[in-house]
């Protein structure tokens, strides 16, 4: 039975500030929906994913970039939203889980634990047990006491029989807080399952730098440094951060040499405990002898996405007197960013001199150091 996640992404956010809806709103590296969107995307449970938005912004075409998923307009309320959803996930029967595009936080785990619920009851969800001591009050004074035992904080995603579930929202009539509520007034029953207090809705303008320190507590980040020198030989011309800069020398190495994008790619080999490239691309095969190295930089890139590390930034510095970096150093940094996947501003080339010391200094060759930083969510 294949499983469904239905992102309700329709809502316009109003408490929560800013000038567009709050689950387009930057979060770290990308917008608030896209956080949790990707969790879903990564998780084998899950085949396919259902965004619902807005009419005006599935009409627009400006969403920022998000996981692959079919994009579907939404209604005037939430329930609506949750219906056109699920009347898009109808022929692919199964299970769904609908969640809050505003809970950017959801961890793998939840998923696991409503997906396996759902194995012996019709709906589950997941949800923190109340635990702080409950007040009635009014005009600013406490009136009473209220008992927690047995209180939930519910969450998001609520998990469901695709069928049933439908059928409740085409029958059961007004308006409800969640799924769960019209699961409930149509009589079906809905297992709890452990939530998680990082797993926050996003509601006002503080509870953006609340997610930022959770997602900080929970990065895995890392930094590499990579160190490569090749030495000057016959030619006109020197490769340089996948550039082609004319000289009356030319580097010399078994591949081509690229002095900056070695050490780039060692730095991201380095912050993933990977080794070098030699151990990946022996100088001793020859098929690498004259390779693009762009051939290894993508190597590194890829393989720190297979391990889930996407790369935060890089800064490589290049010691030589000649030739002169500054004219070629804006066509470096888009030669980086697009083979490393990143926006230009991320990447950082620039040049020193040794001030006529050493190898360097001598005119004899270069060296470059670099820098990558890392990051796991």
């Amino acid at each position: 039975m294949t499983t469904t996640a239905i992102i309700v992404a329709a809502g316009r956010g109003i408490r929560a500030g800013g000038e567009i809806p709050k689950q387009w709103q930057q979060l770290g590296h990308c917008c608030v929906a896209a956080h949790a969107m990707q969790v879903f995307a990564d998780h084998p449970g899950v085949a396919r994913m259902i965004l619902v938005v807005h009419p005006d912004d599935a009409e627009s075409g400006s969403l920022p970039a998000l996981p692959d998923a079919q994009i579907v307009p939404g209604g005037a309320t939430r329930r609506a939203s949750v219906l056109a959803g699920l009347r898009a996930a109808e022929p692919h029967g199964g299970k769904v889980l609908i969640h809050d595009a505003a809970r950017p936080l959801l961890s793998a785990a939840i998923i696991d634990r409503v997906i396996a619920a759902l194995d012996t009851h019709i709906g589950a969800a997941p949800a923190v047990p109340v635990t702080d001591t409950l007040w009635s009050g009014a005009d600013g004074l406490v009136t009473g006491l209220q008992d927690r035992a047995g209180l939930f904080r519910a969450q998001t995603p609520q998990g469901f029989h695709l069928a049933p579930l439908l059928a409740a929202h085409q029958t059961v009539k007004g308006e409800a807080t969640d799924d769960v509520a019209v699961a409930r007034a149509a009589g079906l029953d809905v297992a709890i399952v452990a939530g998680d207090d990082t797993n926050i809705k996003i509601t006002t303008p503080g509870d953006f730098a609340r997610a930022e320190r959770l997602m900080g507590q929970a990065m895995d980040v890392r930094c590499g440094n990579g160190y490569d020198v090749h030495r000057f030989g016959p030619g006109d011309y020197v490769w340089l951060c996948g550039v082609q800069v004319p000289h009356d020398r030319a580097l010399q190495g078994h591949s081509d040499a690229d002095v900056g994008m070695h050490a780039v790619t060692d730095a991201i080999y380095g912050a993933l405990g990977m080794g070098d490239i030699g151990q990946h691309f022996p100088p001793s095969d020859p098929q690498w002898k004259g390779a693009a190295s762009h051939i290894f930089l993508e190597h590194a890139v890829q393989l720190a996405a297979d391990y889930g590390y996407r790369i935060s930034n890089v800064d490589c510095t290049l010691v030589c007197e000649y030739p002169k970096i500054g004219p070629h150093q804006p066509a470096m940094k888009v030669s980086l960013a697009q083979i490393m996947g990143l926006s230009p501003d991320r990447i950082s080339v620039k040049a020193t001199t040794s001030e006529r010391l050493g190898f360097t200094g001598r005119g004899e060759g270069i060296a470059a150091i670099a820098t990558a930083t890392l990051v796991k969510p």
